[in-house]
């Protein structure tokens, strides 16, 4: 969802990898996050929408689908939940997103995935960030505190000083879900930096204008977007390799993200929604 993501996604698509010998799994992190360059953007500012795209107790579903020569295998899947809740005396949305494999291929390479996001309900910044992973063998849990007042992220028993708006890679999904896409013009930039891992990521994402799209759930009018990913550590290649369609409507949902891999693609699409903020104006027609 990227994918540049949707940060739950990267555990579905290393499942992918690890099932039908992808490439470079890392690569699809942001596969659904649509945002992301402190350079090179085609606006100084961004525009958003007047009321947020989400709200408490929305709940966002997708599969994660791997094809090749037209079959397509469900891989896992991702759920994206949101509640608002206090912390340290600020009214914070607390975003669950939780990454799991198909039960019928944990014997091939097992995921448990779940990361957390609490950030600011009128500013939208970063509060904290934990996420906790049991890939295969490999299990990691990290607990980000960001301090607003300092500028500074905790983590790992390290302070690291970042820019005013800096986010965590979900906070910086549901912040684009806000970007009023009307203000813009094909192939503008979006930038929105991101920090993991001990690192501050810059990229982009590019508007690509509109369209009408059919999924398994039904048939959309959408926004196509273009996330840029940085070739470095977190992806093994850089490039405007994916591309993600989000509701033309006041929700923005990430409906599907794609990307062609080293055999066939991997494809994650919107299957589920319960306790949307605004109505799905952009569903044409449900299947």
């Amino acid at each position: 969802m990227y994918c540049t993501t949707f940060a739950a996604f990267v555990n579905m698509i290393k499942t992918c990898s690890k099932m039908f010998q992808c490439s470079s799994p890392r690569k699809f992190l942001f596969l659904l996050f649509p945002i992301l360059s402190l350079s090179g953007w085609s606006r100084a500012q961004h525009t958003y929408q007047s009321v947020p795209a989400f709200q408490d107790g929305e709940k966002i579903t997708f599969t994660v689908f791997y094809n090749v020569i037209g079959l397509y295998v469900n891989a896992g899947t991702a759920v994206f939940r949101t509640n608002v809740e206090m912390l340290n005396n600020t009214a914070a949305y607390h975003v669950i997103a939780e990454g799991t494999t198909n039960h019928r291929y944990d014997w091939i390479f097992k995921v448990r995935d779940r990361y957390e996001s609490y950030f600011d309900m009128n500013e939208f910044h970063s509060l904290r960030f934990r996420r906790s992973i049991s890939e295969g063998d490999f299990k990691h849990t990290e607990d980000v505190w960001f301090n607003r007042t300092n500028n500074t992220a905790y983590a790992n028993q390290k302070t690291y000083r970042l820019s005013h708006n800096v986010m965590d890679v979900i906070n910086a999904v549901y912040y684009a879900r806000n970007i009023d896409y009307n203000a813009y013009r094909p192939g503008d930039k979006i930038s929105i930096p991101i920090f993991l891992d001990g690192e501050v990521y810059n990229t982009y994402i590019r508007y690509e204008g509109k369209e009408v799209v059919k999924t398994r759930y039904g048939k959309f009018k959408v926004i196509r977007l273009k996330p840029m990913l940085i070739k470095g550590s977190i992806f093994e290649e850089g490039g405007e390799n994916m591309t993600l369609w989000v509701t033309d409507d006041a929700n923005h949902i990430p409906l599907r993200a794609e990307s062609p891999i080293s055999v066939g693609s991997v494809k994650v699409d919107m299957m589920a929604y319960e306790h949307l903020r605004h109505p799905l104006t952009s569903l044409v027609a449900v299947n």
